[in-house]
C-alpha cells in the first residue's frame, strides 16, 4: 500500500491506496448525468498517456509527433499535457482544499477546465484536480509533478494470478434499476469494439449465444456484413477448455494489471474487455426452480426468481469511446485499418 504526498512539503495527500488498472470507462460518461466515483475506495490508477492542457491541433502536430504522444490516427487535437496522472476516489483524498478561482464547471459541479483546482493545505501548492460535473466520473486526479509516492507502512497488496481470481466477484450487470444501460457497459463494450476492429482487420465477425443477444447490434454497426465472417468466442479463466474454430477471443482484462488474459497456446488474437462486463457474459444463466412439466404440488408456495431487468432501449455504443480508443492503437496505421478509419471515423 502506498500514500501520495506533496512533492513540495511532504504532507500526506491520500489515504493508503493500492494500484489497479485504469478503468476502461475513465473518460467516457453520459452527458448531463451525475456519476458515481470512478475508483473503488483504497485504490489508485495511473494513465501513462499525456492528458489535459496544453492541446495542439492535429494539422499543426502531424503524424510523427502525434505518434510520440500515443495518437496514431487523425483527431481534432492532441494533448501535450503530463504523462502519469494518478486518479483516486474523492473519499481517499487528504490535506487538500479547493482553489476558489479554479472551480468552474458546466452545471452540476467542477470540471477542471482551468487546470488543477485542489491545493495542498500545508503549503498551498496546486496538486490535483477534482472532477464531479455532469458526464464525468467523480474523481481526484493527482498531478504527477506535484506529488510523489511514499510507503504507507501497511503491507503490500499482492497481485492475484488468473488462477487465484474469482471473475464472478467482479461481475457488473448491464442494466440499471431504472431500465437504462450501465454507463460502464456502454463505455467498456465500445472500447472492446475498437480492439475487435483491429484484431479482425475490419473484416466481418459472427457472434453466437449471449454475445449475439447483447452485442450483436453494436458489432453490426461497426463492422461490415456478409461472408466470409470470422467467429468471436468467449474465453478466459475458469471457462471450459477452448474448442477449435474461434478466430478471435473476447477475454477479460486483469483488474490489477490491466493485462489481457491469454490462451495457453497464445496463437489466437484476443480482444480485451472490462472484467466486470466479461464476467457477466461468462456467468452461467440461472433458471427459475419450477417443474419441467405439470404444476407445483398443492401446498407448495411459488419461489420464482425475479425476472431479469430489461433495458428500455437498444444498446448504443458510446459515441466518443470508439474513435478515442481506435486512434490510440498503433495497428490502426495498417493499410486495411487506415481505409476503415477513413470510412467510419472523422477527426
Amino acid at each position: 500500500m502506498d500514500v501520495f504526498v506533496c512533492a513540495g512539503c511532504g504532507a500526506e495527500l491520500t489515504a493508503p491506496v493500492a494500484r489497479v488498472a485504469l478503468p476502461d470507462h475513465a473518460y467516457f460518461g453520459a452527458w448531463e448525468q451525475l456519476h458515481p466515483p470512478l475508483m473503488e475506495s483504497g485504490t489508485y490508477a495511473v494513465d501513462p498517456l499525456p492528458t489535459g492542457q496544453p492541446w495542439r491541433l492535429w494539422d499543426e502536430v502531424g503524424e510523427e509527433l502525434a505518434a510520440r504522444q500515443g495518437i496514431y490516427a487523425p483527431v481534432y487535437s492532441v494533448s501535450f499535457g503530463p504523462r502519469g496522472r494518478i486518479v483516486i476516489a474523492p473519499g481517499d483524498s487528504r490535506g487538500m482544499a479547493f482553489i476558489p478561482e479554479k472551480c468552474e464547471g458546466y452545471c452540476m459541479g467542477v470540471d477542471g477546465r482551468d487546470g488543477p483546482n485542489l491545493a495542498c493545505t500545508a503549503c498551498g501548492s496546486a496538486v490535483a484536480t477534482r472532477l464531479d460535473d455532469c458526464g464525468l466520473w467523480q474523481a481526484v486526479w493527482l498531478e504527477p509533478d506535484a506529488v510523489r509516492r511514499a510507503p504507507s507502512g501497511l503491507p503490500a497488496v499482492p497481485v492475484p494470478s488468473w488462477d487465484e481470481l474469482d471473475p464472478q466477484s467482479y461481475a457488473v450487470a448491464p442494466v440499471e434499476l431504472d431500465g437504462s444501460w450501465s454507463f460502464r457497459w456502454e463505455a467498456a463494450v465500445t472500447v472492446a469494439l475498437a480492439h475487435l476492429v483491429v484484431a479482425c482487420d475490419a473484416r466481418p465477425v459472427a457472434l453466437a449465444g449471449p454475445l449475439a443477444d447483447l452485442l450483436g447490434d453494436a458489432v453490426a454497426g461497426y463492422l461490415p456484413a456478409g461472408p466470409p465472417a470470422l467467429t468471436l468466442g468467449l474465453a478466459g479463466p475458469r471457462r471450459p477448455p477452448l474448442r477449435p474454430g474461434a478466430d478471435v477471443l473476447l477475454v477479460p482484462r486483469h483488474p490489477s494489471t490491466g493485462e489481457a488474459w491469454r490462451p495457453p497456446d497464445g496463437t489466437v488474437p484476443v480482444v480485451p474487455l472490462d472484467i466486470g462486463v466479461w464476467a457477466y457474459l461468462a456467468a452461467p444463466r440461472e433458471t427459475s426452480p419450477v417443474p419441467a412439466t405439470g404444476r407445483l404440488p398443492d401446498g407448495v408456495l411459488r419461489d420464482d426468481y425475479p425476472p431479469p431487468l430489461r433495458p428500455w432501449r437498444p444498446f448504443l455504443p458510446h459515441p466518443y469511446a470508439f474513435s478515442h480508443t481506435l486512434a490510440r492503437l498503433p495497428a490502426v496505421r495498417r493499410p486495411a485499418l487506415r481505409a476503415y478509419r477513413d470510412r467510419f471515423c472523422t477527426p
